[in-house]
């Protein structure tokens, strides 16, 4: 029998994940581009998931907008503890938890609203993920998964954005994490 590691990057644990919080904090104002962009797409009162939500900024932009029961599921233990003291710092009730994206502990059908952003790319199961996500995603609910390599052009990324056939709102989700946005 052999072991799948949950996660292909960095270990994102202790001192490194402390200073991924730091840094990213840095570029709140791209959660809360993205926060704005998604809550018109979550019915009222929603249950939302944010996969890998390292600190955790988008739940707690996100929950600001709205009365959403939001939860985060992220591999790293040392993420959960850091997004869930920047919740409480916030005055924000989140239900983050620890995680592997490709065996999640939630009934099937729970969720309204999927959200994984800069983060698919790192899953060693992506598959299973995928599975995961429409498992626990009710019927007529939406998933978004908002990643792209840091080493496409532009000009690769337009022309795959453009030959998607998505609409205007999905095209925008989708450069807006172009390379350019970060992890």
């Amino acid at each position: 029998m052999s072991t799948v590691k949950a996660y292909k990057g960095l270990p994102m644990e202790g001192m490194i994940a402390s200073w991924y919080a730091k840094i990213t904090f840095k570029d709140l104002n791209r959660h809360k581009i993205m926060a704005n962009q998604m809550v018109g797409k979550i019915p009222a009162n929603g249950k939302v998931l944010e996969i890998a939500p390292s600190p955790g900024y988008f739940c707690i932009e996100l929950a600001k907008l709205g009365n959403f029961q939001i939860t985060g599921l992220d591999i790293s233990k040392s993420f959960v503890d850091v997004a869930r003291g920047n919740a409480s710092d916030a005055g924000l009730k989140i239900d983050f938890r620890e995680g592997n994206a490709s065996a999640m502990p939630f009934a099937s059908e729970t969720f309204d609203f999927i959200f994984c952003q800069a983060a698919f790319k790192n899953f060693s199961e992506p598959v299973k993920a995928i599975a995961e996500m429409y498992r626990v995603l009710k019927p007529g609910g939406i998933a978004v998964n908002a990643d792209l390599r840091g080493d496409a052009s532009a000009e690769v990324i337009e022309l795959e954005v453009n030959g998607m056939g998505l609409d205007p709102f999905n095209r925008l989700v989708v450069r807006c994490n172009g390379p350019r946005m970060g992890g």
